[in-house]
């Protein structure tokens, strides 16, 4: 019996030694170097990425020229106020009519026309358009809303969708409201009268040159804030 329990304490010896064997860390410090590896391919291709946005964003600020229509709209028509935040895509004209509130909204736009490359319709991509809204209310929140886009020309810079109206704030932004009838549809003599009502309001080819102007403006100011703040998250 002595010899019996000798025997099996020598093997619960072996096995508990055999345990503690396989169960140490073969390389304790091998995640660590993949993680520094890792860090340093990350860090490399970063500092690529920011020094060619570095590159982009000085060609584009040494390109960049404010339009002339900007600065000479600006400073005669004073009566404006613009509305342009930076990160913000939408911008507005807004000023008073008597009682009334008159604003005219709009986005910037990209200069590129992916229906430019198109056989046939290199003139047509040519040509500026950009879609605005002009907005006239009164106090209470009632008001009437035209949809509009600008189009080229010397005579009448601009065209009009629809003609939206509501009595109240609620009902202008209820989605289920009534958008108004397509401008084209209207008779003639309506159609005359509110052309004449939003020249009246202060649209005018002077104001659509500078929305066209300000898109296009607005968006590559977008572009060059994104290259500036994209570069120096990546620094």
């Amino acid at each position: 019996m002595a010899a019996i329990g000798a025997c099996l304490r020598q093997a619960a010896v072996r096995t508990s030694s055999s345990v503690l064997r396989t169960a140490r860390p073969a390389a304790p410090f091998a995640a660590g170097r993949g993680c520094l590896v890792s860090s340093r391919g990350f860090s490399a291709a970063a500092s690529k990425v920011s020094q060619v946005l570095g590159g982009e964003l000085k060609h584009e600020q040494e390109q960049y020229e404010q339009a002339k229509e900007i600065t000479s709209f600006l400073k005669s028509n004073s009566d404006f106020k613009l509305a342009d935040k930076d990160g913000d895509v939408n911008m507005a004209l807004e000023k008073q009519v008597g009682e009334k509130t008159v604003r005219i909204e709009f986005q910037l736009t990209s200069p590129f026309d992916p229906q430019g490359e198109t056989e046939g319709q290199e003139e047509e991509a040519m040509e500026e358009s950009t879609e605005f809204s002009v907005s006239v209310e009164d106090a209470s929140g009632a008001g009437v809303t035209f949809y509009c886009s600008t189009q080229t020309g010397e005579d009448h810079r601009y065209v009009i969708g629809n003609v939206r109206t509501y009595a109240s704030k609620e009902e202008k932004e209820a989605v289920t409201s009534y958008n108004g009838p397509e401008f084209e549809d209207l008779d003639d003599k309506v159609q005359e009268a509110l052309d004449e009502y939003l020249g009246e309001v202060g649209v005018s080819s002077e104001v659509c040159d500078f929305v066209d102007a300000m898109a296009s403006d607005k968006e590559q100011r977008e572009y060059v804030r994104w290259l500036t703040i994209t570069k120096k998250f990546l620094e």
